[in-house]
């Protein structure tokens, strides 16, 4: 899912004013080196730059390779499945209307045991090379990704400009934060599911309580992916882009300067 303050560090400040010029990960960018927690700006390691900066012979960037649009994709579509399954054994309505509760849940439960195995198949072997590069990108934050957050705080002009000045990397902040909290709360979806659906070990306080969590974090994931979809309808460049694989060097100017220049 993807995604500004008067209180913005000098080194974007310009950006607020109408400066043309703010320098990337800081203001050392030139003088030496990245370090310690500039490290999202340091040059990707040719393996990991290899499998995706190829250039199509319409001058489009590779942005996604197959195996990374198949986990995308598939994952997709078990998670919507696990929304519309979870909504009808949750809301009685819906779920009169659907019938064969049996059915449903059972399909519910084995696309939930199934959602980590696409990752787990592509992380594997040699083709899963650019996801594993998107991986460490997601855990690796630079400079620009903290300041990215904090435009949060700014007004909506204000963030506009800040972001557009700031040298990201393939993913932003948002990225980042959202691709960590689906991990999280994929993990935590699993655990409570597993004790609902397999309650016989279990005591009754922890069978209430992974009830709880369970329908709560299910709520939260519907309305991130509701969000996600919005966010993906708002930016067609980015949305075709998970369809072909490719992006053009216009949108990764504006979007993610510092993949575009191989600093990321």
């Amino acid at each position: 899912m993807t995604a500004d303050a008067t209180g913005a560090p000098a080194a974007i400040g310009t950006a607020a004013s109408g400066g043309t010029e703010v320098p990337a990960a800081g203001s050392r960018r030139g003088a030496e080196p990245a370090t310690g927690s500039d490290r999202g700006a340091e040059p990707a390691t040719g393996s990991d730059r290899g499998a995706e900066r190829a250039v199509g012979s319409d001058g489009r960037l590779a942005r996604f390779d197959r195996v990374e649009r198949a986990v995308h994709w598939v994952n997709a579509v078990l998670i919507l499945v696990l929304v519309f399954t979870g909504a009808a054994l949750y809301l009685e309505p819906l779920g009169q209307a659907v019938g064969r509760r049996a059915l449903v849940q059972d399909i519910h439960v084995y696309c939930g045991l199934a959602l980590p195995v696409p990752l787990v198949l592509a992380l594997a072997g040699p083709w899963g090379r650019a996801l594993r590069a998107d991986l460490r990108r997601f855990n690796r934050w630079s400079r620009s990704d903290r300041l990215w957050l904090r435009a949060l705080f700014s007004e909506r002009g204000q963030r506009r400009a800040l972001r557009s000045q700031l040298p990201m990397g393939k993913f932003n902040a948002g990225q980042k934060l959202n691709a960590a909290w689906t991990a999280g709360v994929a993990l935590v979806l699993l655990a409570t599911g597993i004790v609902m659906r397999w309650y016989h070990p279990w005591p009754l306080s922890w069978r209430t309580g992974a009830t709880f969590v369970h329908d709560w974090s299910a709520l939260a994931v519907g309305v991130v992916v509701v969000g996600h979809v919005f966010m993906a309808l708002a930016d067609r460049d980015a949305l075709v882009s998970m369809f072909t694989g490719r992006i053009s060097r216009e949108w990764a100017a504006r979007h993610a300067r510092a993949w575009l220049d191989e600093k990321d």
